[in-house]
């Protein structure tokens, strides 16, 4: 028969039965805190790791933007002036580079572009200049206009219109509207000239003198 266990004893026994369990369960614990944490370090040093090499991928861009910004700058400061011109998509005839536009505007917007490039829009001086004006085949607005006060035909630098090259019938006002400015309409012939109004949007060419 087993001896009757008193009331002191039952409760050891229970808490011995009970301790190993809960140290266990202490274990166990301590052992998915201790892979959580790892698990979190790790996660961690991969995200360090991303925004190191993000951050050296970011300065070389900026370093190879900065120096080829500085190398086109240098390169362009030494360059001759005529050069610059052409690199930027001028053209060279005789004594000066001449742009010609892609878009269309106004008269006054045009020669304010011109300006901005330390041009102007382009005065015709020879009949070779002439002919190289209108071998693009755009209305294309010239440098010539009577805003002046005297209401002549003047260039745009000032100097009054000695030879023209007006087309056939021109200028006119056509049909009583005010026309102060020329443009290159008739590219088949040599007088290719046309009045109309500044208001209207057109082409453009740009002119440039260079040194030789």
């Amino acid at each position: 028969l087993s001896p009757k266990l008193s009331k002191h004893q039952t409760n050891c026994l229970k808490l011995n039965n009970h301790y190993p369990n809960s140290a266990i369960q202490t274990i166990k614990t301590l052992s998915t805190l201790s892979t959580d944490w790892t698990k979190l370090l790790r996660l961690v040093g991969v995200s360090f790791g991303l925004l190191c090499f993000l951050q050296v991928a970011v300065n070389v861009s900026l370093r190879l933007t900065l120096c080829e910004f500085y190398t086109i700058c240098q390169r362009d400061i030494f360059l001759p002036s005529t050069e610059r011109y052409i690199q930027r998509g001028w053209v060279r005839f005789h004594s000066s580079v001449y742009y010609i536009s892609f878009a269309r505007n106004t008269w006054q917007q045009s020669r304010r572009f011109c300006l901005q490039q330390g041009a102007d829009l382009v005065i015709i001086n020879t009949k070779e200049e002439q002919d190289f004006t209108r071998q693009f085949n755009r209305l294309t607005w010239l440098g010539l206009h009577n805003k002046t006060k005297t209401g002549n035909w003047t260039w745009v630098d000032g100097t009054p219109l000695t030879k023209s090259y007006w087309g056939p019938g021109e200028p006119n006002g056509f049909e009583g509207k005010i026309e102060n400015c020329v443009e290159i309409r008739f590219f088949e012939l040599e007088n290719s000239w046309n009045d109309i109004p500044c208001g209207d949007e057109n082409y453009w060419i740009c002119e440039k003198e260079v040194a030789p």
